[in-house]
């Protein structure tokens, strides 16, 4: 069909305009939560979060353009964008879930394989087809991001078009007027995904931004139906995204859950997204153990095994507080498990205040001060782990940016006599202030000056100048003292942390000095955690190469990001 001429009133062109415009901010803001919502998913299944955010903004970004090119291929504006709003529709609903499926089946077949073949229960095929299906699995956030890329750039030339067809003229501003849709539509879209949407399950937000697209679409078609070829069948086509939406919104999640279950090799027994990141619960039996071990992965990365967690809070806890002189009031940074807090209060403490950033996670492990859903029997069998620390009457938990909460607890005049650093490796950007020189100068100010402050530090072994970078940032601050200690951790491997004073003599010195532990552990001795102090001769030979994380430097994201690719990288080879 040719693109005829329209000859209508004034108060007709208002109406066009006020419909086409009010369509093109609507999809602007679509876009960009598409956008967001493929970045957000590519930062969880590449793991390398900032790297995966700004290589899906740059590859949307070059696919519009692209697609902005081949809108001109298309000679009838009006039927070629009805088309394209239900396409977008599709493709934007379906494919996380899409790209999903095939990583689910990409790290099924190995174990489907070994099944087939009757292998061995813990022999797992990993060849090189194998890995390479996984890699290209990997991949696929990519490739979605171009297609949806390209068929967002097809809309402004498009309703540019049927603008000035409408009109029946050349406009001069055209082109103005539509960008200026697109940008404050694009703004909306950026405030309903950060308010809103990114605090839903990633397929309910999915489905509901397509839901604008069908709508932007049904609306389009209703208005200029008379101008589209094969409009029954777009109705019909839009109707079935309609109950297609439907059985995403309501079916999306467990869909998802079931599919990312897989990448588990542990029966999985909890799964849920938290406006922060994505909590995962897996159990396993043991003949070595009475209970069921549980394993918490914060996206996708092991946090804590109940098997060997004892181990690691046992370092964590005990030297910072055997170093410190009185303890009388702790501070615990991050540790929303509970874990650090239930060996602290093993001590003679009289408070205790834990700051987390994640709500959710704190509630599913005791914290009563907000209520999320989350099956009884898993919250029972996480607080019994943690001893109910969380309800103690000296634990003061406050829910809040650690980062944030320093600062105000320097303006509140607060001394604590132990400070604890349990936060997550620093494997984003958002963690690395938490790691910074200023940060630590602030917990340093917190530090009463005859108490020790302790940091987890990573992995001396995997991540050795991320490991060393962490002690020269706390000496960095002024801390008097500052050493490093180390201890294998089964389901870490071996494993890092960092302990400071600010005044007197050193941590281990003190350690030293103590004629028993005043509290009884099941794995530390005063001679097991001193032998913990002990490196290779050769072990900080690169000490004076390796630079102080400063707050915005990103050095130790890149020294800890650098690292783990290597290591995979050996991994595969």
């Amino acid at each position: 069909m040719s693109e005829s001429t329209i000859g209508p009133s004034r108060k007709e062109l208002l109406g066009h305009d006020f419909l086409l415009i009010t369509v093109m901010a609507v999809l602007a803001g679509c876009g960009l939560i598409y956008e967001y919502l493929l970045s957000h998913y590519a930062g969880r299944v590449l793991g390398s979060v900032e790297s995966a955010i700004y290589a899906m903004i740059g590859t949307m970004i070059v696919a519009m353009g692209i697609g902005a090119f081949l809108a001109r291929w298309f000679k009838d504006a009006f039927t070629a964008f009805a088309w394209l709003e239900s396409i977008i529709a599709l493709v934007g609903m379906g494919c996380i879930l899409a790209i999903a499926s095939v990583i689910a089946v990409s790290y099924s077949l190995p174990h489907l394989f070994s099944s087939i073949f009757n292998l061995p229960a813990d022999v797992v095929l990993n060849g090189y087809v194998f890995e390479k299906l996984q890699q290209v699995a990997r991949f696929l956030p990519y490739v979605f991001g171009l297609l949806l890329g390209m068929l967002i750039g097809m809309e402004i030339p498009l309703i540019a078009r049927i603008r000035q067809q409408v009109y029946g003229r050349f406009l001069e501003n055209n082109a103005g007027t539509i960008y200026g849709a697109d940008y404050i539509g694009a703004g909306v879209g950026a405030a309903i995904w950060v308010s809103i949407m990114l605090a839903m399950p990633i397929m309910q937000a999915a489905a509901w931004t397509a839901l604008f697209n069908i709508v932007a679409g049904l609306a389009f078609l209703w208005r200029y139906h008379q101008h589209v070829r094969y409009v029954k069948v777009l109705v019909v086509c839009h109707a079935l995204l309609l109950v297609l939406f439907g059985f995403v919104l309501l079916f999306g999640s467990s869909w998802m859950k079931d599919l990312s279950n897989v990448l588990y090799k542990d029966k999985v027994i909890y799964s849920e997204a938290t406006k922060y990141q994505h909590v995962v619960l897996t159990e396993r039996l043991s003949r070595n153990q009475s209970e069921p071990i549980t394993d918490l992965y914060l996206n996708g990365r092991l946090q804590f095994s109940s098997v060997d967690e004892q181990i690691y809070h046992t370092m964590l806890v005990y030297p910072a507080m055997l170093a410190s002189n009185r303890h009388d009031k702790v501070l615990i940074i991050g540790g929303g498990d509970g874990l650090a807090l239930r060996d602290v209060l093993k001590w003679p403490v009289k408070n205790v205040t834990l700051v987390d950033l994640d709500a959710q996670l704190l509630n599913l492990f005791g914290y009563a001060g907000e209520q999320y859903n989350a099956p009884d029997h898993i919250k029972q069998r996480l607080v019994q782990l943690n001893s109910s620390a969380m309800s103690d009457p000296r634990a003061n938990i406050v829910v809040a940016d650690a980062f944030l909460e320093v600062e105000n607890l320097l303006a509140q005049g607060a001394l604590f006599d132990t400070i604890i650093v349990d936060l997550p490796d620093p494997n984003h950007p958002d963690l690395n202030k938490l790691y910074s020189d200023y940060f630590y100068n602030h917990l340093r100010q917190l530090l009463a000056a005859d108490g020790a402050m302790v940091v987890q530090s990573t992995s001396p072994y995997h991540a050795k100048k991320a490991f060393i970078s962490i002690a020269k940032t706390v000496k960095s601050a002024g801390f008097s003292h500052v050493e490093q200690y180390q201890q294998n951790v089964p389901s870490f491997g071996q494993w890092g942390w960092t302990i400071a004073t600010k005044a007197g003599s050193s941590a281990s010195a003190r350690v030293r000095r103590a004629e028993q532990l005043p509290v009884a552990s099941r794995w530390a001795s005063k001679e097991y955690l001193l032998a913990a102090f002990v490196f290779p001769s050769q072990f900080f030979a690169l000490e004076k190469q390796i630079d102080v994380n400063q707050l915005g430097s990103g050095v130790l994201y890149d020294y800890y990001r650098q690292a783990w690719q290597i290591e995979n990288e050996l991994y595969k080879n």
